[in-house]
């Protein structure tokens, strides 16, 4: 575990661990489901994450990385509080905000739509929102797509937008998980400064990615898990070095 002195701790994690029982279908099972329910088909268990341990702090920037499947996004979900640990403990300094590829979008409505229902779901109010508007609108490199509705815009259109939504907003957490390997390198240029914008503004920004490049650009320190364990923490450069060398990955990628 990284332990810096006189430094302020923002995130906490103690040997978590995450274990998801599924059957072989897939179907996760649901722990008020009538026990009858669970005994049929092949039930499955999986750790996602094995007793990870780690402390993040006041203006770190760090990259999560790892193969498919490595525990990146259970570990990061964990911390932000949408799936509940099995194991250990998590302390955070303040509620993290999850930024993931799953985040809702109405596709019926507008892009510029859409902004106004993200911002307050970040708690905006309608004036704070009316007058970030503009600015997230430029930040997204969307303009002339705005006022047409989201099942209209690609995947990474629309990726674009919900990381210009959060973005737009100080964090003292911020979790974001795959939303810079879209863009081109204008956008994902800014995307970085911004990350660390709010990393500097007393705050701690994960970045779970498959682009050692975009780790190497934005991030100060990087974790890399495997298989749900923690198999190095440290300056950026040497984790993504390290990765790139046993799976045979390119730095540049």
């Amino acid at each position: 575990m990284l332990v810096r002195e006189n430094q302020k701790a923002v995130v906490v994690v103690d040997n978590a661990k995450v274990t998801y029982r599924v059957y072989a279908s897939g179907k996760a099972v649901q722990e008020n489901v009538d026990s009858r329910v669970k005994r049929q088909g092949n039930l499955r268990t999986v750790e996602a994450v094995k007793g990870v341990s780690m402390v993040a702090y006041e203006g770190d920037v760090i990259g999560v990385i790892g193969t498919n499947g490595s525990g990146k996004t259970s570990l990061m979900k964990a911390i932000s509080g949408l799936t509940p640990l099995d194991g250990g403990k998590i302390f955070a300094s303040s509620r993290p905000s999850f930024l993931g590829v799953g985040a809702a979008m109405l596709k019926e409505l507008s892009g510029e739509k859409n902004i106004i229902l993200g911002g307050l779901a970040m708690g905006y109010s309608r004036s704070e929102i009316k007058e970030k508007l503009d600015e997230i609108i430029e930040f997204s490199g969307l303009r002339e797509f705005i006022d047409l509705p989201m099942r209209t815009y690609s995947a990474g259109m629309s990726e674009r937008l919900k990381f210009s939504i959060a973005a737009s907003r100080e964090h003292d957490i911020l979790i974001i998980d795959e939303a810079l390997a879209v863009g081109d390198s204008k956008f994902r240029k800014r995307s970085a400064e911004r990350m660390k914008e709010l990393a500097q503004n007393a705050g701690c920004v994960f970045l779970v990615s498959h682009s050692l490049k975009t780790i190497l650009e934005t991030c100060n320190r990087a974790i890399w898990l495997d298989n749900g364990v923690l198999k190095a923490d440290g300056e950026a450069y040497e984790v993504c070095k390290a990765y790139a060398d046993e799976v045979g990955a390119d730095l540049d990628d």
